[in-house]
């Protein structure tokens, strides 16, 4: 009879570690579609899908953001890894310190003759990278 109820048991531990396993595989599938490669705007026009443009700023064309007549609307250009300049329309308040950015990604999808984003990631420069020309610069 003892060995019965162990015999349950495991089947139990047994069931409810495979239960975890399978749980984790879901997770990982969908995860790994988020972690999708950086694409540029002519990706962007001949997929529907949402994709990721990584690209600079574009500084000498017009950025437009008022809050008093939408919060959650804000317009710049950019400029992805081809050259090729882009008008980007981010639906969310515009970043701090966004035009010190070296370089931003965007999430989001062609619509009509923009790119509609609906993340943004920017990477701006350093603190230090003055300190650092600095001290290069006097070795």
């Amino acid at each position: 009879m003892e060995s019965k109820k162990e015999s349950t048991k495991m089947k139990k531990i047994h069931f409810i570690g495979l239960g975890l396993i399978v749980l984790a595989v879901i997770l990982l599938f969908t995860a790994s579609g988020d972690m999708g490669t950086y694409s540029n705007f002519e990706d962007a026009r001949t997929t529907n899908k949402k994709v990721k443009v990584v690209g600079q700023l574009s500084k000498d064309k017009e950025m437009y953001y008022d809050p008093e007549k939408d919060p959650n609307f804000f317009s710049f250009y950019l400029e992805d890894v081809n050259g090729e300049q882009q008008k980007v329309v981010l639906l969310q308040q515009k970043p701090q310190d966004f035009e010190m950015s070296e370089q931003v990604v965007v999430t989001g999808k062609m619509k009509d003759e923009q790119f509609v984003a609906t993340e943004i990631l920017m990477k701006c420069p350093s603190k230090y990278k003055n300190e650092e020309i600095f001290i290069k610069s006097e070795s």
